[in-house]
């Protein structure tokens, strides 16, 4: 295989753009009311939180049916995607308070195994020569999801006020890096400026 030469004479350059910076501002703020709702109102919050989770459900098997008018390629996964959609968004609507129920369960348990796999991973990396320490943290994350497990509804009853907490300290950090942002557009305007004099 021939060994290629990356030099400034052959490279080729590509603009990146980063998104505007508003947008993540905007992101932020967002998300950070919502944290502090569901830190205010916890089950209140979330029970609205899967009810609109429910409507984009309906609105996406709605166009993934709608989408085989112009598309047919994979119209087998459209057809059931669409139906999972509809009667999936259909059930949280009759059942609002049930849904943000299950859907806490639920993902507790995925929590959990996902725990579970990531502790069994770490500690066939141990016994392979990864260190005492991933041994550790392997131990470590099967407990966690041996809790998990065993005490799924109290976690799944703390899941709100966890997510609220998670959102809080993205919409922060969303914020700061909307600023970020900003600084570099200015950085990259101010560059293209002396570049054209």
């Amino acid at each position: 295989m021939a060994k290629e030469d990356f030099s400034a004479a052959n490279a080729v350059w590509v603009e990146v753009k980063p998104p505007p910076w508003w947008l993540l501002l905007i992101e932020g703020i967002l998300l950070a009311i919502i944290g502090v709702a569901l830190l205010v109102s916890p089950y209140r919050t979330f029970v609205s939180i899967v009810w609109v989770l429910g409507i984009y459900w309906v609105l996406r098997g709605a166009l993934n049916l709608v989408s085989l008018l112009w598309d047919r390629r994979l119209w087998g996964w459209k057809v059931l995607a669409g139906v999972l959609g509809l009667v999936a968004g259909w059930i949280v609507w009759q059942n609002p308070i049930t849904s943000a129920i299950v859907v806490s369960q639920v993902t507790v348990w995925m929590i959990a195994f996902i725990a579970f796999y990531f502790g069994i991973l770490d500690l066939i990396r141990a016994i392979r020569g990864a260190g005492w320490m991933t041994g550790i943290l392997g131990v470590i994350s099967i407990v966690l999801g041996i809790l998990l497990l065993t005490n799924a509804f109290a976690a799944s009853a703390s899941l709100p006020l966890v997510i609220g907490l998670f959102a809080i300290l993205g919409g922060v950090l969303l914020i700061f890096s909307s600023f970020r942002v900003r600084s570099l557009h200015h950085a990259v305007s101010e560059l293209k400026e002396q570049a054209a004099n």
